[in-house]
């Protein structure tokens, strides 16, 4: 692609996160693209290429499954020799569209974290660094380009795209950017919901989960992702409802280490069971049946939760699933427990219970149970669930047939 792009004249350099892991010795997962080609440019050049975007325009390269991301050197805001329609910024800052293009040195000066600005050239294999990217990786420093107040309110996700780096790969946030971070998480009650869900995605399921949760909570962010549950983790902060939290974003991060599937199902049943967990108390204390009771708690939690990010029902109805399951884990006798163990959902309702008794929240001994349940043959199942169904003594039954004699 890059010899494509000098061929044809163009300038093309790697730049971002695939350099900055490079230098960092880590293996890169992707590889973005910056040059002076324009959009429209870029497209003539690819056919396998596709425009996207209205905040920033950028040209998607297709092979198979893999995605490059070119885009164009873009200018400083406020450059008045706009094309594609300019910049546009609301009265709070946060800017809308950004199609100014421009230079390199000034495409640098527009991304976000100096350790994000760096250009590999294939021409002479150098790096181009114009906002002391190298000095901040060799000190293991997230600074952010420019004043942290305005670029925080130009684009208030840059806040949580400064913990997930955080997270990653271990670097501290410099303290100007750090303490605006402190200041301005509000601003992302503005963001749409959708781009949150997102952003949620990027955080949890980069391999950092637990780190990344920390950090957030360290910076008064993970209050504007899921609040009902930083209520609830600030009322349990030392008991199971924290701990059972920290194991699920543990056993993620295991997951994806092993290269096992992880899904945002489980991710979201994990993050919001503790309110859904205290409203469905609350319901049966009010008379609820247990069952409706979690129904109605799991649709109240849902629904606030989408003011804040966005669930996609292909994720929300999984989730649901696993939570409704719960109880009737508890509930194995006669044909129960067979039916549970065929349900579509069920390896994933147990493995949300191994959670929740690891936690404590409910006894080990139920968990066990279906552990040793799916490894033996059906004779020892049928005598497992045998234990479990009350007998009747014969004495009882011959005092129910002499009463109905008499």
């Amino acid at each position: 692609m890059l010899y494509r792009l000098k061929n044809a004249g163009y300038q093309g350099f790697l730049v971002g996160g695939g350099v900055r892991d490079l230098l960092l010795g880590r293996e890169p997962k992707d590889f973005d693209i910056a040059t002076d080609a324009s959009p429209d440019e870029v497209r003539s050049l690819f056919r396998n290429c596709r425009l996207i975007g209205r905040r920033f325009r950028l040209a998607h390269i297709m092979f198979g499954r893999e995605i490059i991301e070119v885009a164009t050197f873009r200018a400083q805001a406020g450059d008045d020799s706009a094309e594609d329609g300019g910049i546009e910024v609301e009265e709070s800052g946060r800017l809308l569209r950004d199609n100014v293009f421009g230079t390199l040195e000034e495409d640098a000066w527009r991304r976000d974290f100096t350790i994000n600005a760096l250009y590999y050239n294939i021409e002479d294999f150098s790096v181009a660094d114009y906002t002391n990217g190298m000095a901040d990786i060799e000190a293991g420093l997230l600074r952010i380009i420019g004043e942290p107040e305005q670029r925080f309110r130009e684009d208030p996700v840059r806040m949580l795209r400064a913990v997930r780096f955080a997270a990653k790969i271990g670097f501290r946030i410099d303290e100007a950017s750090e303490t605006k971070v402190f200041e301005l998480g509000h601003l992302l009650d503005d963001i749409p919901a959708a781009r949150l869900f997102d952003e949620v995605l990027k955080l949890f399921f980069g391999g950092c989960a637990l780190q990344t949760f920390e950090l957030l909570r360290h910076y008064n962010l993970f209050q504007y992702l899921f609040p009902q549950t930083e209520d609830e983790l600030a009322e349990e902060e030392n008991h199971f409802p924290h701990t059972m939290l920290m194991r699920a974003l543990q056993n993620t991060d295991d997951r994806i280490a092993q290269g096992k599937p992880v899904t945002p199902a489980f991710l979201y049943a994990a993050l919001l069971w503790e309110p859904v967990r205290q409203e469905w108390l609350l319901r049966q204390e009010e008379g609820v049946p247990e069952q409706p009771a979690l129904t109605q708690a799991a649709q109240e939690v849902i629904s606030l939760q989408l003011e804040c990010t966005s669930l996609p029902r292909r994720f929300s109805t999984p989730m649901q699933e696993i939570w409704a399951m719960q109880p009737r884990l508890a509930k194995r006798s006669g044909k129960r427990a067979y039916r549970l163990l065929e349900h579509p959902r069920f390896r994933a309702a147990y493995d949300f219970l191994l959670l929740r008794a690891e936690a404590g929240e409910v006894g080990q001994d139920l968990a066990d149970w279906w552990t040793s349940f799916q490894e033996v043959d059906d004779e020892q199942r049928k005598v497992m669930v045998r234990k479990l169904t009350p007998r009747r003594s014969h004495r009882g039954r011959r005092s129910s047939n002499k009463k109905a004699a008499e």
